[in-house]
């Protein structure tokens, strides 16, 4: 298994402590080899027991190819959000030369150059584990790249047109404009989630087809191009924004697991002072 080193703000950000997180690789994980039954607990009830034979998978997909700005991160809020209700975790991580299991529960996805970009897609194409985990259910968050190779096409190295995974029904190609800089958005209201706040650094512009509605409206920085922000159908939702996305916007992490898990419980207030000292921050800023 890997194990999460150095001095990361991201830990201290949430009083976590990197050592105590095991991250295990698809290979090493177990339940995940090729034909292993999965068993969902009480998933289809809407609730997750917090003790059983099932934790919660957080499957971190190509970090290798699909991690910057910290996206990291995301992964590292879920699972402690996750925790702090008494959720049993168990992160797992798929390098790029590691098909990807069909058995999670939330699938992340980050950011990353455009050449990776092409690679994963192809790679996640050709092994389908991706899309055979969103036919099952999963709930996939995707950032940046990872948002654009989740549609149905995105622009290249060049520009030119890549065929992505067909997930969700979004097409994505080279803008005029680089949006580079802080976000502010309005969030759907029927998500129930209060203002985004992250960092955009890309030259992508998405369009939705029917069925699929924008994350959010922006009122400040680029997003989709159009006056929107990132995109949501079913349990699938990508976003534009870094920050990483999920640290910055907890309300967001907590739908994901609600997705998930079922209906949680709040958290207790001595473990939300950090995370709602950075909102806070982050938000004065932006609209500064």
């Amino acid at each position: 298994m890997t194990m999460p080193t150095g001095s990361d703000p991201v830990y201290a950000a949430n009083g976590y402590d990197p050592a105590s997180e095991m991250l295990w690789t698809a290979q090493e994980q177990p339940g995940l080899t090729s034909g292993h039954p999965y068993e969902r607990d009480q998933v289809s009830q809407g609730v997750r027991a917090a003790q059983g034979p099932s934790a919660l998978r957080l499957v971190w997909l190509y970090p290798d190819l699909l991690s910057t700005y910290g996206d990291r991160g995301n992964l590292i809020m879920l699972a402690r959000r996750a925790r702090l209700r008494g959720l049993a975790v168990e992160p797992i991580q798929v390098n790029s030369d590691r098909p990807v299991p069909s058995q999670g529960d939330i699938y992340l996805l980050g950011g990353g150059e455009d050449l990776p970009q092409v690679l994963a897609a192809q790679r996640m194409r050709a092994g389908g584990g991706l899309a055979a985990a969103a036919a099952n259910g999963a709930v996939i968050f995707a950032v940046c790249a990872g948002y654009q190779l989740i549609g149905s096409v995105f622009g290249g190295a060049e520009g030119e047109p890549v065929d992505g995974l067909g997930i969700i029904d979004i097409s994505s190609g080279r803008g005029e404009q680089r949006g580079v800089g802080e976000v502010l958005a309005d969030v759907d209201p029927q998500l129930g989630v209060d203002q985004l706040t992250g960092f955009e650094n890309h030259q992508g512009v998405t369009s939705r087809g029917p069925g699929v509605k924008p994350l959010a409206r922006v009122i400040r920085g680029i997003g989709n191009g159009d006056g929107t922000e990132g995109a949501y159908a079913g349990r699938v939702l990508g976003t534009y924004l870094h920050g990483p996305a999920l640290v910055r916007n907890p309300g967001l992490a907590d739908l994901l697991l609600t997705w998930a898990a079922g209906p949680l419980p709040p958290i207790a207030d001595g473990d939300e002072a950090w995370t709602k000292r950075l909102r806070a921050e982050r938000l004065a800023a932006v609209s500064a």
